[in-house]
This record gives C-alpha cells, sequence and structure tokens, in this order.
C-alpha cells in the first residue's frame, strides 16, 4: 500500500502565503488545493479569480514582489501575464492559478481537483 505523501512545511507555508497575499488584495474565492498525493505537478495549486484584467496583473505581480521580499523565492516562470483572462506562476511545488471569473468558470480547476482531494 502507497503511503500518502506529505508536502514539506516549507510548502505548505508558501502556499498559504500566497493565499494570504491574494486575500490581502482582493482576490476574489481564493482556494488552496492539495494536489500532490494524485499528481507530481506540484504539491499544491493555489486558485483565485481577479475582478479585471488589471486586477489580475495587479495579483500576479503582488504575489510575485511579496514572495520575493519575505521568503527570497521566485517563480520559475509567469505565464499568460498579456492574455489577459488567466496567469499562471510557477513556484516549482505551487502554482498560482489567477483567472477572470468567466475563464474560471470555463476551465472548472477547482472541481476537476477538488475530486482529487
Amino acid at each position: 500500500m502507497e503511503e500518502n505523501r506529505k508536502a514539506p512545511e516549507a510548502v505548505t507555508a508558501l502556499a498559504e502565503e500566497i493565499r494570504a497575499v491574494l486575500d490581502e488584495k482582493k482576490a476574489m474565492d481564493v482556494s488552496v488545493l492539495h494536489i500532490g498525493d494524485h499528481t507530481a505537478l506540484a504539491d499544491y495549486f493555489v486558485i483565485a479569480t481577479g475582478t479585471s484584467n488589471t486586477h489580475i496583473r495587479s495579483l500576479a505581480g503582488e504575489v510575485e514582489f511579496r514572495i520575493r521580499e519575505k521568503l527570497g523565492i521566485d517563480p520559475a516562470r509567469i505565464e499568460g501575464v498579456d492574455n489577459n483572462a488567466w496567469v499562471l506562476m510557477d513556484y516549482h511545488s505551487v502554482i498560482v492559478h489567477i483567472f477572470t471569473r468567466e475563464a474560471r468558470e470555463f476551465y472548472k480547476l477547482d472541481k476537476l481537483w477538488d475530486r482529487a482531494q
């Protein structure tokens, strides 16, 4: 029988710090999903909704700035800043998805990965 893989405390702390930044900057419907037991992609997805394209860019910028300042960690890459619907920030073990409301409803990552919980 395979043991459940537990995310290291530092990874959990990173996911929670990202959640706190998003909450503070008024992101909507922030979710932290532990997916590490079901995929090698990451240990956590942090999923949030921005109220406008400007808000989404602001949220991503604030996460990048605050995580660098507080934890000294930069994302491996950031995708989608110019597409105005979905920004993905790759922190290796934590993947951040910041959507417009419409894109979040279309892709339904919460529902897809919630089943894995």
